[in-house]
């Protein structure tokens, strides 16, 4: 109400202000009536202006996708914009991965920008969170995925989320035989897994390895294999290196070992004389020591052994060819034709009386012997070298000699 000079009034209605969202919403009677402002809007209403700074990593929401980037709003009104030269990591094409309302942290590059809009990076936003993983991993050990970029004579660059890294020469894994700048060469953009050896930030230096990281693994899939396998299972694998002792045979994450002496029940001279590296095998696991991290293989026991093959290769008072293998004080053994080893009684050697088998016989002598004894099931055969000599055999007594290793397949 409003008084005049003359003592009069007058009367009138100032118009409701409208809250400043400039949002009205209608009642029951269809007056119109301001909407309360939420919590948020008036937090963000008091707040002070917020301003970019140059190196720190924000939170914004994608307003736009088109092939020059993204526009990106960062609270306060504040809009930036993300080149394509910017997102590298996640490839060229914005659309196939982001759309507008997406949330995404970008890195402020230029706060202002040449048009006034301030300038943002995916990559090393990116970069900064990658930088961030990286150090976890070299303090608490762990592995991560990377992607060849390119290579060197000195290794390999790989790209870690924005993060340019180095695998030295000596921690890739290439074939063996194969020249490692050709083998690198044809891995560029593949994705492999890496373990991390040295970061320093400031440096901007993070040296990876995939041969640590491919060990880590095998490790653990060797664990779960030391838990499943049972001895006397067969398992199939692949021949992955020969010595001079044995096979090693991936079993599908992890190695076993085939001794020489169970590659085959005949004397084998040379590993590679029965396997070669990259054969596919079925094996037999022989023994699982979970202490000792160590499985053992046999080839051999999958196979006949000599005296499954004896009942029908040899008979009693056959002649055959034998090398003598081995000289004890009660007699010589030899080895018929290359499968079993029979048992030279030194009574059986030669008609005159001898103190000892090396006054008749030597070891690696070859010589045609009687079949004077055989006894399949008990793995037993007696030889004879001085009626091989006569005309026709002659009753065999048996010496009463039990050696443990008497009549014995060949180691």
């Amino acid at each position: 109400m409003l008084y005049t000079p003359s003592g009069g009034a007058v009367q009138f209605k100032i118009p409701a202000m409208r809250p400043k969202c400039g949002v009205v919403v209608a009642d029951e009677t269809g007056a119109e009536r301001p909407k309360q402002p939420t919590m948020a809007e008036l937090l963000e209403e008091s707040s002070p202006p917020q301003e970019l700074r140059r190196g720190e990593v924000v939170e914004g929401q994608v307003m736009r996708v088109d092939a020059d980037g993204l526009l990106v709003s960062v609270g306060h009104k504040l809009e930036g914009v993300v080149p394509v030269r910017e997102m590298h990591t996640i490839g060229t094409d914005p659309a196939a991965h982001y759309q507008v309302g997406d949330t995404v942290q970008v890195f402020v590059i230029d706060p202002a920008g040449e048009e006034g809009e301030a300038v943002l990076s995916l990559d090393r936003a990116r970069g900064e969170e990658a930088w961030v993983i990286l150090e976890e991993l070299a303090e608490k050990g762990g592995t991560i995925i990377g992607t060849i970029t390119g290579y060197n004579r000195g290794g390999a660059v790989v790209d870690i989320d924005g993060v340019q890294a180095f695998v030295p020469l000596s921690q890739t894994v290439v074939p063996p035989g194969e020249d490692h700048e050709t083998a690198l060469a044809a891995r560029v953009g593949e994705k492999v897994t890496l373990k991390v050896l040295e970061v320093n930030r400031r440096r901007n230096r993070a040296v990876l390895s995939e041969r640590a990281a491919l060990r880590e693994q095998r490790e653990g899939l060797k664990d779960k294999l030391l838990d499943e396998l049972t001895e006397g299972e067969v398992r199939s694998g692949k021949v992955t290196g020969v010595s001079s002792f044995g096979a090693f045979v991936d079993l599908g994450g992890a190695d076993g070992l085939i001794h020489i002496s169970e590659l085959s029940w005949t004397p084998v001279a040379s590993v590679e004389d029965a396997v070669h590296v990259g054969d596919e095998v079925q094996v037999y696991v022989l023994r699982v020591d979970k202490d000792a991290r160590r499985i053992a293989l046999s080839l051999r026991r999958l196979q006949p052994t000599p005296w499954d093959l004896a009942a029908g290769r040899f008979e009693l008072n056959q002649l055959v060819t034998g090398t003598v293998t081995k000289l004890t004080d009660f007699g010589a053994f030899a080895r018929i034709e290359d499968t079993i080893e029979g048992l030279i009684h030194i009574s059986e050697l030669t008609e005159r009386h001898i103190q000892h088998p090396k006054e008749v016989v030597a070891v690696g002598d070859t010589m045609t012997l009687r079949i004077v004894n055989i006894d399949p099931e008990r793995h037993r055969l007696g030889l004879s070298l001085k009626q091989a000599e006569d005309e026709g055999p002659r009753e065999y007594r048996d010496p009463g000699y039990e050696p443990e290793d008497e009549g014995g397949l060949a180691p």
